[in-house]
């Protein structure tokens, strides 16, 4: 499995005039921590686009359960559970302290610039498999 988490301070701007974050902002943190997990692996995005290769969001879901405000800390974390084949998952979780905010997911698959979707590059597979942890 690996898991990333990334620190999120909500920006007054993210709110709505309830003093609540607006909904679509959960998938930009989602996407925050996905970014930060290639990081992590040593694959970044960045790198993974100049090879030609681009990870398109293919499903993507969100549960609301409590609000987040404007300058709460937020911990989102990215779990992927399975390694992936031709698509792969992401679920996330939204932390304020202890208190469980919102769950969500996404599935990505691999695409050359053309659209024309493809396995994952075994540059990408050996760099996953490296930082795989098991499930304790």
């Amino acid at each position: 499995m690996i898991h990333t988490i990334s620190k999120i301070r909500v920006r007054y701007a993210e709110t709505d005039r309830m003093d609540v974050v607006y909904h679509s902002n959960y998938f930009v943190w989602f996407e925050t921590a996905r970014i930060l997990m290639l990081d992590q692996i040593g694959t970044p995005y960045r790198e993974i686009e100049a090879s030609g290769l681009r990870i398109p969001v293919l499903t993507a879901s969100a549960d609301y359960r409590s609000p987040a405000r404007f300058d709460d800390q937020l911990q989102v974390h990215l779990y992927m559970r399975e390694k992936p084949r031709a698509r792969f998952r992401f679920d996330y979780e939204v932390w304020r302290t202890d208190a469980l905010l919102a769950t969500g997911s996404t599935t990505h698959g691999f695409m050359d610039e053309n659209g024309k979707g493809l396995r994952p590059p075994e540059a990408f597979m050996a760099k996953l498999d490296a930082a795989w942890q098991s499930e304790t």
